[in-house]
């Protein structure tokens, strides 16, 4: 519990490229709007929700938040320095939290859903190259610095 302890990373700054990649593959982890292949509204009435009612239905749908509360949650955390800001600790967390779920709310208001061939292009061809990138410059930059 020294000093250190009250110093505010926000990763966010020194790590663009993570925060962007991370924030992306999130939204494809939690099936939004970009990137909502199971569901696939367009296509079909409500995707693999139209076998389930009732309790079934509800649980699918806590569960599709509570993951997108997760992943909120881990990104306020990791990129822009959880408890730190001028709030107490929890306040400021939770508005962090609120303000990704927010911003992944608008996300599936604004844009159109990718095709699976695209995703799978993204996902190979362009984010596991620039992952794999950022690890090798972070790790040089932590060596030489």
């Amino acid at each position: 519990w020294g000093i250190c302890s009250f110093v505010p990373n926000w990763y966010v700054f020194t790590q663009p490229l993570a925060f962007g990649l991370f924030v992306i593959t999130g939204l494809a982890e939690i099936n939004r709007t970009p990137f909502d292949m199971p569901e696939a509204e367009s296509e079909l009435v409500s995707g693999f929700c139209t076998e389930y009612s009732s309790m079934k239905y509800a649980l699918f749908f806590l569960a599709e938040y509570a993951n997108m509360i997760v992943i909120a949650a881990i990104a306020a955390t990791l990129f822009l320095g959880g408890w730190s800001g001028p709030f107490y600790g929890a306040i400021n967390l939770l508005i962090k939290i609120v303000a990704f779920m927010l911003f992944f709310m608008w996300l599936r208001a604004t844009f159109p859903r990718v095709r699976y061939d695209q995703l799978m292009f993204l996902g190979w061809k362009v984010f596991l190259p620039l992952s794999l990138a950022n690890i090798l410059v972070t790790g040089v930059a932590v060596l030489l610095f």
